[in-house]
């Protein structure tokens, strides 16, 4: 039950935080809410996977590399353009 006590501190520690920011003047208030929003970007971020490069494309077969680019989408909606291109057909 070691695991559920653990679970109960920190909700209470939590709680405890919470009920003391609420106390801060507002201005400590956004400063706070700045500060929390670039560190979740922060780790948004860091594990968002890195856009494929040139130098990764690189590594691709060359008959794969020379497909890059074939395809042009002409809307936002690739099902759209998708559909658009079975009906021409």
């Amino acid at each position: 039950m070691v695991n559920g006590e653990v679970t109960s501190n920190v909700m209470m520690k939590l709680q405890e935080l919470q009920e003391q920011v609420l106390e801060l003047p507002i201005k400590e208030r956004w400063t706070l809410v700045q500060t929390l929003l670039a560190s979740i970007q922060q780790e948004t971020l860091s594990s968002i996977p890195p856009q494929p490069t040139l130098e990764t494309l690189s590594e691709l077969d060359p008959w794969t590399q020379s497909l890059i680019g074939v395809i042009r989408l002409e809307s936002e909606n690739p099902e759209e353009s998708y559909v658009n291109y079975l009906e021409e057909k």
